[in-house]
């Protein structure tokens, strides 16, 4: 009896630890104040990755995921890697009590706000709200210490929001997004060494590399 009295104590508390953990992620992200995007300070960027004047940081998640490549035949007569430039896949997290919380996931999907081109998405594991962007701009990984510090790794880029799309319930968490800069990125490069992608038998060959970053998210001041 007391074993079965300790575990249903034990199950208690871990609801109510996950109860309240919920009521802190709605608190934190349902709605986004001017007062909690002060709280987001990214480091300071290149003018190349640099958002226009008059955004404000709002939100900033860790990113674990992987860069896709494809193997394309080159000019000499063998075969390379070729990054997919709209296939990066990764979950961004934040940390709540001490652990990582899911807030965004990101992928790629048809721009349904407005002419269904696939691009790459950001979508809320709050409200399923989406932003789609497109590059601006980016720098080598390794030319920045403060914002891209880590040679060999993929680009750091700005990207400007092209398309929007509200949550099936109204949620609107993403959907006022300006600008999203990918910084601080460790890994996924293509092999320095082509393994696997050296000849034209290799060619239509895929490849993930797994990789991290920091994103960004911007909104407009007014």
């Amino acid at each position: 009896m007391s074993y079965d009295l300790g575990q249903q104590i034990k199950k208690t508390v871990q609801v109510r630890s996950l109860f309240i953990a919920a009521l802190v992620l709605v608190c934190a992200f349902g709605t986004v104040t001017p007062a909690a995007a002060q709280k987001v300070t990214p480091p300071p960027t290149p003018t190349k990755i640099t958002p226009q004047a008059g955004n404000t940081a709002f939100l900033v998640g860790h990113a674990l995921g992987t860069q896709g490549y494809i193997c394309l035949p080159t000019s000499t007569g063998g075969a390379s890697w070729t990054i997919l430039a709209a296939r990066p896949e990764a979950t961004l997290f934040t940390k709540v009590f001490g652990q990582d919380v899911q807030i965004i996931t990101h992928f790629l999907s048809p721009d349904n706000s407005a002419d269904h081109v696939a691009r790459a998405t950001w979508q809320s594991s709050f409200d399923t709200s989406k932003v789609w962007a497109a590059r601006v701009d980016g720098i080598t990984a390794g030319t920045d210490a403060e914002s891209c510090p880590n040679t060999g790794a993929i680009d750091c880029l700005l990207l400007a929001a092209v398309g929007r799309q509200e949550g099936p319930a109204g949620g609107k968490f993403l959907t006022k997004t300006t600008f999203i800069q990918r910084l601080n990125t460790r890994g996924g490069s293509a092999p320095a060494d082509s393994a696997g992608c050296t000849t034209p038998t290799d060619v239509g060959h895929q490849l993930l590399v797994p990789y991290s970053a920091d994103y960004f998210f911007y909104r407009a001041e007014h």
